[in-house]
């Protein structure tokens, strides 16, 4: 049996192809959801919204500091595969859900695979730059969703099998925009009639006073008007930093709520550029029915695939260099037309192929 191993939305989304292809071909597998950053009802609605199965296992891990979040889920996870006796743990990405996973399985002896193996920021300020790196030395199956991933992974001499396989977000991408085109009506809420998404989040940015006083000024003048989904906490950051204010009054900028997936992929897809400091949105960025430009808020990445492609520009956290970096592009009007550096969809074809013939 292949246990699968999720705890936040960016997981859920990509592992959702890996389920749908198990159910397919009807193999034995379960999903268990640490819930790193859910509750249960959310939870039980994003899993419905894309057609998924419920989670076998909810064990509500929540929230608290890199320790305890990552020793929670790595006590209940243990208890789990005790009780489940998995053959095969799956893992996608770099959370304390995903290093706590491997880890646990693989102290129990149970083989780990590791889906987006061998991804490097080089930025060890990062912690998901630790998780994942220990997490590729866990795995025995290693799924890389490109070549440079696959070198890395040899740099680095890992023990483990790698398979190439792509990236299963471009999967998840090309699945479920039909049914966000069903579901979604998130363009009637949207009061521009062209506009760029942004997204804030990451905790070394927005709890840098200097840093997110940087992108309010870069949401503000930006050339074309701003769609904004707002995390709870970014709010709490911004009104505590006195800059709430500036971007809630602007005519450039709506805020919107946290939405949902599908929500978003008709915001990336609607869309004339992004301007997002995520890891992910850099790879959905390139997907066939997104293809659009993406301005990286951050001072590196760990997708450079997306760089060379011409899909993504890293411009730092001055909104002096990104306003540059935006008005040269809407300028020229040029927009990104390479294949997707992370592959065609097919990616948890292969990678269920290669777990069904080992």
């Amino acid at each position: 049996m292949i246990s699968l191993v999720v705890g936040t939305r960016p997981e859920i989304i990509k592992m959702g192809p890996i389920v749908l292809e198990l159910e397919r071909r009807q193999m034995d597998f379960d999903i268990i959801h640490t819930a790193q950053h859910y509750d249960r009802e959310l939870s039980t609605v994003f899993f419905n919204d894309l057609g998924l199965p419920d989670p076998d296992r909810t064990l509500d891990v929540g929230s608290g500091s890199q320790a305890e979040q990552t020793g929670e889920a790595l006590v209940k996870l243990e208890r789990t595969f005790g009780e489940t006796e998995p053959d095969v743990v799956l893992v996608e990405g770099d959370t304390n859900s995903v290093l706590a996973g491997a880890l646990a399985a693989a102290k129990m002896g149970i083989d780990v695979g590791h889906v987006e193996a061998g991804l490097r920021s080089h930025d060890l300020r990062m912690p998901e730059e630790h998780n994942r790196k220990l997490t590729d030395h866990l795995s025995s199956f290693l799924f890389a969703p490109t070549t440079t991933a696959e070198e890395n992974l040899k740099k680095e001499n890992v023990w483990g099998r790698i398979w190439v396989t792509g990236n299963t977000v471009i999967d998840a991408c090309m699945t479920f925009m039909e049914v966000a085109a069903e579901k979604s009506d998130i363009l009637d809420k949207i009061g521009f009639e062209r506009f760029c998404l942004a997204t804030a989040h990451r905790k070394e940015n927005v709890d840098d006073r200097d840093v997110l006083s940087e992108f309010v000024e870069t949401f503000l003048e930006s050339p074309v008007p701003v769609i904004y989904p707002i995390h709870p906490r970014t709010v709490k950051m911004l009104k505590e930093f006195a800059l709430y204010d500036r971007l809630s009054r602007s005519e450039n900028v709506q805020l919107l709520p946290p939405v949902g997936y599908l929500d978003f992929l008709l915001l990336m897809r609607g869309c004339e550029f992004i301007l997002t400091d995520s890891g992910g949105i850099q790879e959905e960025a390139t997907s066939p029915n997104i293809r659009k430009k993406v301005f990286v808020l951050r001072t590196s990445t760990e997708r450079p695939e997306a760089v060379e492609a011409g899909y993504c520009k890293v411009v730092g956290t001055e909104s002096k260099r990104a306003l540059a970096a935006i008005n040269a592009y809407t300028e020229k009007g040029e927009h990104p037309t390479s294949p997707s550096p992370y592959g065609d969809g097919t990616a948890s074809a292969r990678i269920v192929d290669a777990l069904g013939n080992s």
